[in-house]
């Protein structure tokens, strides 16, 4: 057997992973004089954090460096375990570079274990939708083989699809020019953003309203999951648990058999979209270019 493991960017609930055994390794958030580990809301209180993002805060976030990748691998590759490693996108995060030195860096050592390392070019609930495949691939009988296999043909099927409220949090995270974020804030433009084929944030539309961009979001994930409509759906949210019922309702409105769950969005991620993003995924037919 294999073992699973991902990071603290997948914003699944701590109680999902620790049913099915996965262990996650935590991104980290310097907030005022604050050190804060992404351990699922363990260790601090992600409402209050939303709220001093809200409030004006801008925290840093730091990647998960080669050393820290290097501990949580050699804990199973010392029991000559063979792990997969399903992680936040390259595009976003140079942490995926870590653990693939992580990875070479190991493989000198220990030159049979078995290290894979799979990027799946999404963040928050999108890698959240990759572990999932993960757990029910492996519990279906599916070889570590054939589960690397399901994510170099399926993983660019998964679509992704964000709002924000607060555009000057993406343009502080390098997402977004200052021009963009002025005139954008100016003129009240909520825009709808998509992860691209190589893992990287683009915005897609504009919308003039809060509630045509969530509407937009949702209408986008039927359209995406017409051919295969009980599939699990997942909605993020960095505080605003009511524009995310929003778009929950709006889907079920229209595929009353959706299987829609709605989770907060990590420390890490929200600190580059601010309060009150909104983010919608599932898997659909066609690959994302």
């Amino acid at each position: 057997m294999y073992q699973i493991l991902t990071d603290s960017e997948c914003d699944l609930p701590l109680a999902t992973l620790q049913a099915s055994d996965v262990k996650a390794i935590s991104f980290h958030v310097k907030l005022g004089d604050k050190d804060l580990v992404n351990d699922f809301g363990e260790s601090f209180d992600i409402n209050e954090f939303y709220k001093q993002v809200q409030a004006g805060a801008l925290p840093t976030t730091m990647q998960v460096n080669v050393g820290e990748y290097l501990e949580f691998f050699k804990t199973y590759v010392e029991k000559k375990i063979p792990i997969v490693y399903v992680g936040f996108s390259g595009g976003l995060s140079g942490s995926m570079s870590s653990a693939n030195q992580a990875r070479e860096i190991l493989l000198e050592t220990y030159p049979e274990a078995d290290i894979r390392i799979v990027d799946t070019l999404a963040a928050s609930g999108g890698e959240g939708e990759m572990v999932l495949a993960a757990i029910r691939l492996q519990k279906s009988g599916k070889t570590l083989d054939e589960l690397v296999d399901w994510f170099d043909q399926n993983k660019l099927r998964l679509q992704s699809w964000f709002t924000v409220d607060d555009l000057n949090h993406l343009y502080h995270g390098g997402r977004i020019s200052r021009t963009s974020a002025a005139l954008g804030t100016l003129l009240k433009v909520k825009p709808i953003l998509d992860v691209d084929a190589n893992g990287k944030l683009e915005m897609v539309s504009k919308t003039r309203t809060r509630k045509k961009s969530l509407i937009e979001l949702a209408d986008k994930i039927v359209l995406a999951i017409e051919d295969d409509k009980t599939q699990p759906i997942i909605i993020t949210t960095s505080g605003d648990y009511e524009a995310a019922e929003v778009v929950k309702a709006h889907i079920i409105a229209k595929v009353s058999v959706a299987d829609v769950q709605i989770y907060p969005i990590g420390i890490t991620i929200s600190s580059h979209t601010g309060f009150g993003c909104v983010a919608a995924f599932a898997m659909g037919k066609e690959k994302r270019a």
